[in-house]
């Protein structure tokens, strides 16, 4: 490519925060739930570009027709792939492209088409653009969104805070992540964390049913507590785990969970998890293995039902967190029997038509029940 900028690049990256930040001067987004790419086009050769530098366009070959007939012939632009089902984003739907058979790949894009939503703009031709301010690539990106249509898409962006807030709220429920605040002079910085990000924070009660050593050993202490809430048929589903501890709180943990391994076992819900990978129902059980964990050890350590924590969340997949949970305190006051779905608040969806008017509806194919889309059932 004779691009003034060539792969791999990494992308510009945001902190977190609690809120909306102040002042003048920002650029509000929101936050889609998909794969960050970066797209290079130089005539008809396009390349897909991940997060950590690696190639996407065997997982998405769907994308590759569209991004070659409706760019700029010569450009890099910044954006997100997604998935949309019944009018929300369907991250599992994007897991299961990550799929070594290409015939595999193939199936799934037919049946569950991909989209992408840019929201910035790197290069156009010669110019390397990384160092113009953000309104300005904002503008152009802006200028060339005019001439796409689905699956490419612009992000909205506005600059008023109020309206940012109602995105905050309204959207989630189609799956969006939150909000992204840019500074509108602020150049494009690959591989730093200059934007901020607002992110939906909740929190519930959880049953701690088992935990796994850290990964450097068990010298270092606990490395995630297992999560379990307990379904309208009383039996305990995995939920997700709690990780991220201080090197201090991985050693406390060892003492804390001690007593609870007594027997940890005996009488366990998850007792047979630990004699098979996956379930009846073809899912991955705690310790197994994944496309995204190879090479790690997810071996798990059952204790006794009894340890309540509660736990910071942004939001659900399905019937498990979305992301990694957030240790809270523990909660001796709370009986194990009361961590149950019902506490989780739900967002009420909103159609992604909300942000993109019938673009994203112009594209949907008659619905197609597959692994990712058939309803499942609870794990026993």
């Amino acid at each position: 490519m004779t691009l003034p900028l060539k792969p791999p690049i990494l992308p510009m990256l945001a902190k977190r925060a609690e809120a909306l930040p102040d002042g003048e001067g920002w650029r509000f987004e929101p936050k889609w739930d998909g794969f960050r790419a970066l797209v290079f086009r130089d005539g008809g050769e396009v390349y897909l570009q991940s997060r950590d530098g690696r190639p996407l366009a065997r997982y998405f070959p769907d994308l590759l027709a569209p991004l070659a007939q409706q760019l700029p012939t010569r450009c890099v632009l910044d954006g997100e792939i997604v998935i949309e089902q019944g009018g929300a984003l369907d991250f599992e739907a994007l897991q299961l492209r990550l799929h070594p058979a290409a015939s595999r790949v193939a199936l799934l894009a037919q049946r569950q088409p991909a989209a992408m939503v840019f929201f910035d703009l790197l290069a156009l031709g010669d110019a390397d653009l990384t160092g113009e301010a953000f309104a300005r690539r904002r503008a152009r990106l802006e200028r060339i969104g005019t001439r796409l249509r689905a699956p490419l898409h612009v992000t909205p962006a506005t600059a008023d805070r109020t309206e940012a807030a109602d995105w905050f709220r309204r959207f989630e429920g189609a799956g969006l992540d939150g909000i992204v605040a840019k500074r509108a002079g602020g150049r494009y910085e690959p591989d730093q964390r200059v934007m901020v990000k607002v992110k939906h924070a909740r929190e519930c009660d959880c049953v701690v049913a088992g935990f796994r050593w850290h990964r450097s050993g068990r010298a270092a202490g606990v490395g995630s507590l297992l999560l379990g809430l307990y379904d309208a048929a009383g039996q305990l589903q995995h939920v997700g785990v709690c990780a991220s501890f201080t090197a201090a709180m991985r050693r406390d943990l060892v003492k804390v969970l001690e007593p609870h391994r007594v027997s940890g076992l005996r009488g366990h819900p998850w007792q047979d998890w630990a004699e098979a990978a996956v379930d009846e129902a073809g899912r991955r059980r705690p310790g197994a293995s994944s496309r995204w964990s190879a090479g790690k050890d997810l071996s798990w350590e059952p204790l006794r039902i009894g340890l309540v924590a509660e736990v910071g969340y942004d939001h659900m997949q399905g019937d498990r967190f979305r992301h990694t949970a957030q240790f809270r305190r523990w909660r001796p006051d709370k009986p194990a029997r009361e961590c149950t779905y019902a506490q989780l608040e739900v967002a009420a969806p909103e159609e992604l038509a909300s942000i993109f008017g019938d673009g994203l509806r112009a594209r949907r194919r008659p619905k197609v029940t597959t692994a990712a889309t058939a309803p499942r059932p609870r794990r026993p």
